[in-house]
C-alpha cells in the first residue's frame, strides 16, 4: 500500500461503527499474528545464508511464496528455498497458528488442552497433537549440562503410563501371537482382589531434578536409583569443584566419594541437625512442587513421550521465547 492510500485509510477508521471496529481489530490481530510468524522465518532465512540443498552462500531473491514468506534462488543449484526448507515445519500452510501453540504452551498462563487449542485456532486436534510433539522435540536441549557451585540434586517420580497402547486389544485379538501385557489397565486397579498401587512401585519411573544456585535446572528420566545410574547421570554435568547437596540416598554419597566432590547430607527428619543454612534442597522441592502443578491437568502423558514433557517444563520456568522455538524448529 503506498503512504498517501496508507493515511486515507487512517482517516476513515474515525467513521467505523461498533461492529465495524470489532471486525477491524479481529482482522489486525490476525494479520499481526501472520507477520510475527513470517519475520520469524525470515530472520532464519537471512541468519543462515546458505542454500539448504548443495550450502552454496550464493543465492537472489526469488519472489514470496502464497503464504507471503520471502523465496530465494540458489546460483549454484538453482533451486528454490525459503527459511524454512529442510525443517519440520517446511511444508506448514499456518505458520501463524503454529506460532500460537508455541506461545500457549510457553506463556505465562497454563498451557491449553489439544480441544481448547483446537477450538480457539480451528484447527483438528490431531494437527495441533502433532504440532505439539514437533515443538516438544525442538525443546530437547532445555535443560542445563553445566552446574558449579552448590549444587542440589534429588529425585521425584513419575508413574509409567502406555497411554495410548494397542497391546491389550493385540492380546485380547490373538493371544497366540502377541504375549500378555505386564501391566493391569488403570481402571482394573481396585477392583475386587486387585489393590490399588501405592508407594513406590516397580512403575514408578525415577526422574533425576539437578539444580545450583545460578539457575541451572535439569530434569532427567533414568532407568533407576543404583550407583551406576547416578554416576553417569551426574559425572558429566557437575563441575569437579562442585559442593553437591542431596537427601541420604546412598548413590549419592557413593557418587561423591568416588568423584572426591564435597557432600552434604540434608537431614529430613524433624529433630535432626543441618550442616548449615546455605546447604539445602529447597529449590530442588520448589521445582518439584510446581512440575507436580504442571503436569497434572495431562493426568499422566504417555511415558514414551515423558522426556518431551520434562524440557518443556524446564523451557515453561526458563521462560523461553517462542520466538527461538520456531526458529529451532
Amino acid at each position: 500500500m503506498k503512504p498517501h492510500d496508507f493515511r486515507k485509510l487512517i482517516k476513515r477508521l474515525g467513521d467505523l461503527n461498533p461492529a465495524q471496529v470489532q471486525d477491524a481489530e479481529a482482522r489486525i490481530t490476525e494479520l499481526r499474528r501472520r507477520t510475527e510468524a513470517i519475520t520469524e522465518i525470515e530472520s532464519r532465512g537471512r541468519a543462515s545464508g546458505r542454500c539448504p540443498h548443495c550450502q552454496c552462500s550464493d543465492r537472489e531473491k526469488w519472489g514470496r511464496t502464497r503464504t507471503n514468506i520471502q523465496r530465494y534462488r540458489c546460483l549454484g543449484c538453482g533451486r528454490t528455498f525459503t527459511g524454512r526448507t529442510g525443517s519440520e515445519i517446511q511444508n506448514l500452510h499456518r505458520p501463524d497458528l503454529f506460532l500460537e501453540v508455541v506461545k500457549d504452551m510457553l506463556g505465562d498462563r497454563p498451557p491449553s488442552s489439544i480441544r481448547q487449542l483446537s477450538r480457539l485456532l480451528g484447527l483438528n486436534k490431531y494437527t495441533v497433537w502433532r504440532w505439539r510433539m514437533i515443538i516438544l522435540r525442538a525443546l530437547s536441549g532445555a535443560s542445563s549440562s553445566a552446574f558449579a557451585g552448590i549444587v542440589e540434586a534429588d529425585e521425584t517420580f513419575q508413574r509409567e503410563s502406555r497411554k495410548g497402547s494397542r497391546e491389550w486389544v493385540r492380546y485380547q485379538q490373538n493371544k497366540g501371537s502377541h504375549p500378555k501385557p505386564p501391566r493391569r489397565r488403570w481402571y482394573e486397579y481396585g477392583k475386587k482382589g486387585i489393590p490399588m498401587m501405592r508407594g513406590l512401585s516397580r512403575w514408578q519411573l525415577p526422574i533425576l531434578t539437578v539444580a545450583d544456585r545460578s539457575g541451572a535446572r535439569r530434569f532427567q528420566l533414568v532407568s533407576g536409583r543404583s550407583n551406576g545410574t547416578i554416576h553417569m547421570a551426574l559425572a558429566p554435568i557437575l563441575a569437579p569443584d562442585s559442593v553437591l547437596c542431596t537427601d541420604g540416598m546412598k548413590a549419592y554419597a557413593a557418587f561423591a566419594q568416588a568423584s572426591s566432590i564435597e557432600h552434604f547430607v540434608i537431614k529430613t527428619k524433624p529433630g535432626q541437625k543441618t550442616a548449615s543454612a546455605t546447604h539445602h534442597i529447597q529449590n530442588i522441592n520448589n521445582l518439584h512442587s510446581r512440575y507436580e502443578t504442571f503436569i497434572k491437568p495431562f493426568r499422566g502423558p504417555a511415558s514414551k513421550y515423558l522426556e518431551g514433557y520434562l524440557q518443556w517444563f524446564i523451557a515453561r520456568i526458563g521462560k523461553v521465547p517462542p520466538g527461538d522455538v520456531l526458529r529451532a524448529v
